[in-house]
């Protein structure tokens, strides 16, 4: 049987802690660095162990029906016996977009559709094996600060669970459709600061005073639902390993997540290579990706961080630690991209048909300007993770066309046959001459 536990990641601590009978703090009781389960795990045949999790896809219990739990080999610190707080999360779509590999540099590209999740987003493979965590020690009110996708995962999970959910978010910089799930789920919306940093830090203050049990991704047990993502898309893949995954970088959590997998399965002998993780921050949200270029030690927080891809609008990850060294370990790359050119992918990904919000965006601009600056070589096989859907931001679309001069593809006419007949006609003939 695997034996779970905590573990500092702080490479001059690294001191382990049990788990004990409650939901246990975030923060290294000796140094107060961030925490992450790590385990002792049992042997496994490799194949065995693809197999059984390929069957268990057919199978129709709520862990089988998973795209997290269906890999709880990887998460053994659940009891077999525990009912896991799950909406049928992850087996989300693993699409090519051949076009936009073109468009991109000349790659072999592949999107990764985390907007197919329960929520919309990425954050429900997380939230699943924290709130399931929660539950498992009697939590009753769990909270988090949120640029938008959190707090939605949040707020339906712990309505799964029968918790109060508390969410904080920064003043009027959410996107309407998001704050609309959080409170469509029941949650206690409270929106403090102009930035997420202000409202996290006021968040994690208060929260100890107040019994509140955080589930950010300094959660250590957000990061075990996330990691799933990984042996999901390589059994789409039938286990091809790619060259690149590509994901956007926001609280640098998903990078982090990536990385853990990545590492678990090659222990457990599951893959022998290794492919380069690529982080995209937004250039007006890039704090990881200035340490990185200037090789500075340490992260300088932006104090007033700004960019149209709300959910990676962040100045200050929290795990920025961690993705360094998922980094390190992978010899990845990180890249810095305009609004403009987050613009340009998503127009690119949606004239194949695939939808995705600003954010995700980010990481097919990061690939495609890695690739203009040779540092990823073409016909290289990318992943790409595109981590919200598209609805999560309709403001973001309605106003970029409108600005972008597309707006030809939205007419209002007079309601006759004759007025109708005409605009069909003008605009079908200009459609004509512009293709």
């Amino acid at each position: 049987m695997s034996l779970a536990y905590l573990q500092c990641v702080e490479e001059s601590c690294r001191k382990r802690q049990e788990l004990g009978p409650g939901p246990e703090s975030h923060a290294c009781a000796w140094c107060g660095g961030l925490l992450e389960v790590n385990y002792n795990f049992q042997s496994f045949d490799p194949e065995e162990l693809r197999r059984l999790w390929r069957q268990r896809r057919q199978g129709d219990g709520p862990r089988d029906r998973s795209g997290v739990w269906r890999f709880r080999e990887l998460l053994p610190f659940v009891e077999p016996e525990t009912c896991v707080i799950s909406l049928s999360e992850g087996s989300t779509p693993l699409t090519d977009v051949p076009r936009t590999g073109q468009w991109a540099g000349g790659v072999r590209l592949w999107v990764k559709q985390q907007g197919a999740n329960p929520t919309g987003s990425f954050k429900d493979l997380g939230m699943t094996t924290c709130i399931t965590w929660a539950a498992m020690h009697n939590v009753h009110v769990v909270a988090c600060a949120s640029t938008g996708n959190t707090s939605s995962s949040l707020a339906a999970y712990a309505a799964r669970a029968g918790m109060e959910a508390l969410v904080v978010v920064p003043h009027g910089r959410i996107s309407t459709a998001k704050l609309a799930q959080a409170l469509d789920f029941g949650a206690l919306a409270v929106e403090v600061g102009d930035t997420f940093d202000q409202a996290f830090r006021l968040l994690c203050e208060v929260a100890p005073e107040l019994g509140l049990y955080l589930t950010n991704s300094i959660n250590p047990f957000r990061i075990e639902g996330q990691k799933t993502i990984v042996p999901e898309l390589l059994e789409q893949r039938e286990w091809r390993i790619p060259d690149y995954i590509a994901v956007p970088g926001g609280n640098l959590g998903n990078a982090s997540a990536i990385g853990k997998g990545l590492r678990e399965l090659k222990a457990l002998g599951l893959i022998e290579k290794v492919p380069r993780l690529v982080v995209v921050q937004a250039a007006g949200a890039n704090p990881f990706y200035r340490m990185l270029a200037s090789g500075s030690a340490k992260l300088d927080p932006m104090a007033n961080p700004d960019t149209e891809a709300t959910a990676i609008r962040i100045g200050a990850p929290a795990n920025w630690g961690k993705a360094r060294a998922v980094l390190e370990w992978t010899k990845g790359l990180c890249e810095s991209v305009t609004d403009e050119e987050i613009f340009q992918a998503k127009t690119a990904l949606a004239q194949e048909g695939v939808g995705c919000e600003p954010a995700s965006a980010a990481a097919v601009a990061g690939v495609r300007k890695l690739c203009q600056a040779g540092k990823i070589e073409p016909g290289a096989d990318v992943v790409a993770v595109l981590t919200g859907n598209q609805l999560k931001d309709p403001d973001y679309v309605l106003r970029h066309r409108s600005e972008a001069g597309a707006d030809r593809r939205q007419l209002r006419v007079e309601p006759t046959r004759e007025a109708l007949r005409a605009a069909l006609g003008g605009a079908l003939a200009a459609e004509a001459k512009v293709k």
